[in-house]
Parts: C-alpha cells; structure tokens; sequence
C-alpha cells in the first residue's frame, strides 16, 4: 500500500457531500483499506441570525477542498474524478500529486487545533460600522480595535460633533456596505 496525501477540489459548499462520496465509493468497492483517511478541515464561527440569536456553525477552512490520504492509482483517480461536484485532483501535468509533508502538516494540525468560535463577520481597523442596537443605534462609527476574544468593538463615534471612544458588542454593529 502506497498512501499519500492529496488535495482535492470540489465545488464550493460541496465539501461535505464529496467526503461522504468517496467514503461510500471505496465502500461499495470494497477497497476500504485503501483510504486511510478524509479530510474537511472546519472551524466554528458565531453566525447572527435575522431575528439576532447566535449559532455556532463550522465554516471550511479550505473552501473548495477535500483533503485525502489515500493508495490512489489511474482506476480510483478517474473513479473518484467522476463523482458528482467533484472538480479534480490538485496536481502538475494534470495528474493527481501527492501534497507535501510540510503541507500535510499544515492542514493536519489546523484541522486538530479547534480555536474558540469566532464571528463571521471580519471587522478591520478604520473600517465604517453601523451601531444597530444598543444606546448608540443609528450611530455610525469607525473601527479602532477588535477584540475577539471578549468579542467586542473599539469604536470611534461622532457625537455632536465630537469624537467619543465606544465599546460595545460585534453583534450589534453591522458592517457599511
């Protein structure tokens, strides 16, 4: 047995349904041993809803990607390149190649390493927010510092004319489009 890392693209949110794909094929196949492992590195992020409850959902790292340490030969390469939502094996000359150590150990270790759920929502410094909610709703006001682990905003808003240092919540700022 001959296994080895690859990458595989997939359509995008089609992460899932192509992990599970491959699993069944090698299954039906009988060739389970042959697939050591498959992988779809997640992390959490805290979605807000319309009605402002929060979840925690997982979101791809490497959207678009399936990651497979696998015994792959010409056969299962065009097996699995045939799947549904199946885009093709990341490689040069258009073959299939096997990621490196250092690559494989990249994504192995962000896989295992859940962090603490973060927003979805990026908000960069100097960056224009709406306050929606709070004491300071219809407020606009730019970004000084975000602080993810408290998940709170630095904010500096223009209160009759002059600059005032806010914090408050992620959650109830929304980015200007």
């Amino acid at each position: 047995m001959n296994h080895k890392w690859y990458a595989i693209q997939t359509y995008a949110g089609s992460e899932m349904a192509v992990k599970r794909a491959i699993q069944k094929l090698v299954f039906d196949l009988g060739i389970s041993d042959r697939l050591l492992d498959i992988l779809v590195p997640t992390e959490d992020v805290i979605e807000t809803g319309k009605n402002g409850k929060q979840k925690i959902v997982a979101r791809c790292l490497y959207s678009s990607y399936v990651f497979a340490n696998i015994d792959l030969d010409i056969e299962l390469w065009h097996r699995i390149q045939k799947l549904p939502k199946v885009g093709r094996f990341i490689g040069e000359s258009k073959k299939p190649t096997p990621l490196s150590e250092k690559d494989v150990k990249l994504i192995l270790e962000k896989a295992n390493v859940k962090k603490a759920p973060r927003p979805k929502i990026n908000f960069e410094n100097g960056e224009s927010v709406r306050i929606i909610e709070g004491s300071f709703a219809n407020f606009t006001g730019i970004v000084e510092e975000y602080d993810m682990s408290r998940c709170t905003l630095k904010l500096n808003v223009s209160i009759f004319g002059r600059s005032t240092p806010v914090e408050i919540l992620y959650s109830q700022v929304e980015k200007i489009i």
